[in-house]
């Protein structure tokens, strides 16, 4: 039988450890082994995942983010992806339906995150390490993460992915192995988060790849919700009622499942409050692309320079 090895990042020291090592601990078909990083403290996610590796013996390890709580079967699922897939290099999955209550902006946000990996499921050009699992021999391969290029929390998890896509591997993204995430979002959290850890440094990478990625939030119904929230700005600076109308009930039929989701687990109130946080978020995403752009644009001048 496949081995696991269990690495939690916990270098930042949250709150939530105890409750992820537990859950971790009374799951079905529980790991033969894990390591916890919470030393040094300097480390950032992608080096203490990188130190877990080299300590870890399994055939695969299996990477859980210190504020996620693991769903009891979530072993079981991933000893049965790789026991059922000789050429499986990776796989990983999703964030529950039920987040910890952490009010509107943590359910809207963590319900965003479910909402998404269950629409991309299958076969994936990423990859996801808030709970993800992959083949020890392959990573060692890779050289693990790149934690020179990210010491703080960001897209290591992504830009990993993609070598794993170039390299021809096999990665499936299964939502039904799930966690809970447990992290209290605040609106300038996200906001911080989506733009500065997530948006620009992702899109960096597209373009320093030339990659045509659609996977996860750069998929086109997410562009087009984009571009649609960009023409609803205009509408609302221009104070054009029947403009910003028509494009905010588009928003609504695009994103119905979604808000759905949203009134089938927290009532009325979540699903009303999900139009403008949305909308925030799809700014937020927007906003990343001239900034990735003008980064991209000086590094490269840059690299010309030296070179």
């Amino acid at each position: 039988m496949t081995s696991l090895s269990v690495v939690i990042p916990a270098t930042d020291a949250r709150a939530t450890l105890d409750r992820v090592v537990a859950a971790v601990r009374r799951a079905a078909d529980a790991p033969e082994e894990l390591i916890v990083i919470d030393q040094p403290r300097e480390l950032g996610p992608a080096a203490a995942r990188n130190l877990g590796s080299r300590r870890a013996s399994g055939d695969v390890i299996v990477f859980v983010d210190a504020d996620v709580e693991v769903h009891e079967d979530a072993f079981t699922r991933i000893r049965a992806s790789f026991a059922g897939d000789a050429d499986l290099a990776a796989v990983f999955g999703s964030y529950d339906d039920n987040p910890e209550d952490g009010g509107i902006v943590s359910d809207f946000r963590n319900l965003l995150h479910h909402h998404v990996h269950h629409q991309d499921a299958g076969i994936a050009t990423t990859f996801w390490a808030g709970l993800g699992a992959i083949r020890r021999d392959v990573l060692l391969e890779l050289d693990g993460f790149d934690e020179m290029r990210f010491p703080h929390p960001s897209v290591e998890d992504i830009e990993l992915g993609m070598r794993l896509h170039v390299r021809g591997c096999r990665v499936i993204l299964d939502p039904a192995i799930q966690g809970k995430h447990l992290k209290d979002w605040t609106l300038v959290a996200m906001v911080r988060t989506d733009l500065l850890r997530r948006g620009v440094p992702w899109l960096r990478l597209v373009l320093e790849k030339r990659s045509g990625a659609t996977a996860l939030n750069l998929g086109w119904s997410h562009r087009i919700g984009t571009g649609a929230s960009l023409l609803l700005l205009v509408g609302l600076v221009r104070r054009k009622v029947w403009f910003v109308g028509s494009t905010l009930a588009f928003l609504i039929v695009l994103d119905r499942q979604f808000y759905r989701l949203l009134l089938r687990r927290r009532g009325l109130k979540l699903a009303v409050a999900g139009v403008p946080l949305h909308f925030v978020h799809r700014l937020t995403a927007a906003a990343a692309v001239p900034i990735a752009l003008i980064a991209h644009l000086r590094a490269s001048s840059r690299a010309k320079k030296s070179s």
